[in-house]
């Protein structure tokens, strides 16, 4: 077993406890960015200044008005900025803009005494915008050849080669939706400067050495000038990555110019019309089987719906390509990505970045395939999975390691649902109901886990150790309810092989760790946690040799177990407390700076080859629904979920984020309907879904009423910390199996043989069509328009046998 994985005696990793602030957060004390607001002397409060128009160049701005306004202090706008207009990584991004990109777009912000002055001050702003024409969704902008950024391709094999020797080819598209964060916290930041022109943000942000960095750019300062701290985010998703610099920089700016503390804090209509979302995608495919189902070459270009600047689509689009093999081998392959540029939001990470788009199209194209090859959709899966023994390698070059886990979850959950007993049973209801049906599906994950950005894979860590025997520690991660700061004081005791009530941890500040990455990409355990265990391990080693001195032995004989250190094969001991006094005392340091990088990985991004991902994480999930035929309402009746997170640092932790991102999935396979005015009349490109009453979110009433989650045992990771794997993302992607089981649903109202085709999100609505066009045995009717364009095109076949529903 490695160093790195190897977990000591009375390990407090492995232990199920609820998360850290869990009595904070149902007592309603845990402190959030904008609760320091009230805190603070003299804020100033910041409203924007949104032009509710698609497209225009700003030919006139005058601020005159707001600061007749009582109690408006001062208007910001592009004028004031003493260093770069921009909040982007890209450059593309102008704080104040002077081209309106998108309708709700912000080009200037009002400062005022109370947050009701300074939207009075807003209103009172007058913008002439000289209108332009606007590209509202996908299908304008593939039309217009509207693209910016990247445009990959992934090859592997000989593709015409594979088509040739295919005895059924297939192909469509498929277009499926974005989806919005919706956090419980909108964007928020509070800025100050202190008498040493020091500029401090309170930001709630997954990245804030990067909110450092634009934050001083913005201002014309040096990175040492500017401190950003993250007490903890209400939620962040992805959302909260890149979105939240220029928030802080507005806060920081005003802060800079008037010399006072500056709030900012999105209403969640603002959060929702100027933050950007999870990319939704158009897929054009084409793929060829043999006469036995398996997958021979595939060939297919992937769009995603950038909005108005890059962001994070080239890395969102790159793992969607990274991703479209999810379990199953293709050996022949040519996949293009590129990044449609419309006049919408910034769309940006969210909860997968890219590898559930990248997924759902291929996970898409086995269901729609498998009744038109004859086979069952779980058989279809099952004989294109990676095998062991087989050398198998990803379309994009990396070995698939340990790909005997997709078999073995695949059959974990059909034991564990009793999976054959219960489709015998689904069959007899579905034949005894003629207007309500049931239907049972099984989809599998395989997801890279590992920023595919190289560089980012690193992560330092401060643990300081106190006289007294207390230990704080700093890292890198940023906490947003999914448990990463609980798994770090698990791994700084266990390292350290002290009780966890001896360890507190500090908040996410850029003055303790610099230079971190984002708190994304599932890493945040696997880096932080290794950087983390880096420093306890410097610091232990320190302590043994004092352990050593105190108890008579060599430090190599030493063991420190729930505080107290002991020699092998002696009845001698010393408390943590008296060590650590005593090597105080001999003036031993009691503080140590970790880091870790992940190691193995490389990429080239021009060829699109290389091993990106340190692992992959597998799972499986079974879902049964039951659809009315009349309304294609449904439930979800039960859902089984194997999920493999190496040996987890803590249980409790792991299966929450299991339960939530499923749930999430469903949200965005099944529900969250984003709509966008794409007329041409006066609000063309305005969001419709600006609320909660409007944009359909997952709540009790969708959660599965009989809900399993069981994570794979003796599943050690040897590459991470403490044999545990990545959590955070993956399980979102199990979700596809209510997708797909809703599909099955759908078809059996049909002929026997039927290929459905089945909008994304699969609405109660889409479910109905999908329904009305089984029950006339054409998939093809399914394409039910929106904004004019068909979701889903019919499925041709060039196969020459006469397949049904062809």
């Amino acid at each position: 077993m490695s160093h790195l994985s190897e977990r000591p005696e009375k390990p407090v990793v492995g232990v199920s406890m609820p998360h850290e602030s869990a009595v904070l957060h149902v007592t309603g004390t845990a402190l959030y960015t904008d609760d320091l607001v009230h805190r603070t002397k003299d804020v100033l409060h910041a409203y924007p200044v949104q032009v509710m128009k698609a497209h225009g160049r700003i030919t006139a701005l005058r601020t005159e008005p707001a600061l007749a306004v009582p109690g408006v202090v001062r208007v910001l706008t592009g004028a004031d900025v003493p260093g770069v207009n921009d909040a982007g990584m890209k450059h593309d991004e102008p704080l104040f803009p002077d081209e309106v990109m998108f309708h709700g777009h912000a080009v200037a912000w009002v400062l005022a005494e109370t947050l009701e002055a300074a939207r009075l001050g807003a209103a009172a702003v007058e913008v002439d915008l000289d209108e332009l024409p606007s590209l509202v969704t996908l299908q304008d902008a593939i039309a217009g050849d509207s693209f910016h950024g990247a445009r990959p391709v992934m090859l592997t094999g000989d593709v015409d080669a594979g088509f040739a020797d295919s005895a059924h080819v297939f192909t469509g598209e498929f277009q499926f939706s974005d989806q919005e964060h919706f956090y419980l916290e909108t964007h928020a930041a509070l800025a100050y400067v202190d008498e040493a022109e020091q500029v401090f943000v309170q930001s709630s942000t997954q990245h804030p050495s990067e909110t450092q960095e634009i934050v001083a750019h913005v201002l014309g300062l040096h990175s040492h000038e500017v401190t950003v701290q993250c007490l903890r985010m209400g939620g962040g998703f992805g959302g909260k990555e890149m979105q939240p610099h220029g928030f802080a920089a507005v806060a920081a700016l005003g802060a800079k110019l008037t010399g006072r503390p500056v709030r900012v804090r999105l209403n969640r209509t603002q959060d929702l019309t100027m933050s950007g979302k999870r990319h939704g995608f158009h897929a054009q495919w084409k793929i060829g089987f043999d006469a036995d189902g398996r997958i021979q070459a595939l060939d297919a270009t992937l769009t995603a719906d950038g909005g108005w600047s890059l962001d994070l689509s080239e890395p969102v689009v790159a793992r969607a390509l990274c991703h479209i093999d999810n379990t199953y081998w293709i050996p022949n392959a040519r996949v293009a990505g590129r990044i449609a540029k419309t006049n919408k939001v910034s769309n940006t990470a969210f909860r997968g970045f890219g590898g559930p788009q990248g997924m759902l199209v291929i996970e898409d194209i086995m269901g729609r395939c498998a009744p038109l090859l004859g086979l069952d959709p779980m058989d279809l899966r099952e004989r294109n999975f990676y095998r062991p023994g087989h050398g198998q390698s990803t379309p994009y070059g990396q070995p698939v390691t340990q790909p005997e886990r997709i078999a073995t979850v695949w059959q974990k959950v059909q034991d564990n649902g009793g999976i054959s007993d219960r489709k015998r049973e689904i069959a007899a209801f579905n034949a005894a109901h003629p207007h309500t049906k049931r239907a049972l599906a099984i989809t599998g994950i395989k997801f890279g886990i590992s920023f595919n950005l190289t560089a980012f894979n690193q992560a330092g860590a401060l643990v300081l150790i106190y006289k007294d025997g207390s230990v704080l520690i700093n890292h890198g991660g940023t906490e947003m309810g999914q448990g990463l700061h609980t798994k770090m004081l698990q791994v700084a005791a266990t390292t350290l092989g002290i009780p966890l009530h001896k360890v507190r941890l500090a908040p996410t500040r850029t003055d303790k760790v610099p230079n971190t990455s984002a708190t994304a990409a599932s890493s945040g355990a696997d880096l932080n946690g290794a950087a983390v265990k880096n420093a306890c391990e410097q610091l232990r080693e320190r302590l043994l040799q004092v352990a050593a001195g105190q108890l008579g032995s060599n430090a190599s004989d030493v063991r420190i177990v729930e505080g107290v250190a002991r020699t092998l094969g002696s009845d001698k001991e010393l408390a943590w407390d008296d060590l650590v006094r005593t090597a105080y005392l001999q003036r031993v340091q009691l503080s140590a700076a970790g880091f870790y990088r992940t190691e193995g990985l490389h990429w080239d991004a021009k060829s699109f080859r290389g091993s990106p991902f340190k692992y992959f994480s597998y799972g499986a999930a079974a879902a049964e629904v039951e659809v009315d035929g009349f309304t294609g309402a449904y439930r979800i009746r039960r859902v089984d979920i194997v999920h493999d997170v190496g040996d987890s640092l803590s249980p409790m932790i792991d299966i929450g984020q299991v339960e939530g991102g499923f749930v999430q999935g469903a949200g965005w396979l099944t529900l969250e309907d984003l709509r966008w005015d794409a007329s041409d009349g006066p609000n063309r490109g305005r969001l419709l879904t600006q609320a909660a009453s409007t944009y359909k979110l997952p709540s009790f009433s969708e959660m599965p009423e009989e809900f399993n989650v069981t994570l794979l045992e003796n599943a050690t990771e040897e590459g991470a910390v403490y044999g545990s794997k990545a959590v955070g993302e993956p399980p979102l992607m199990l979700a596809f199996s209510v997708r797909e089981a809703l599909r099955q649903a759908a078809a059996a109202f049909g002929p026997s043989g039927i290929s459905v085709e089945l909008a994304s999100p699969a609405t109660p609505e889409a479910v109905f069509w999908a329904i009305q066009a089984a029950r006339q045995g054409d998939a093809s009717r399914n394409g039910h328009a929106r904004n004019g364009f068909a979701t889903n095109g019919k499925i041709r076949t060039d196969a020459t046998e006469a397949l049904s529903g062809a």
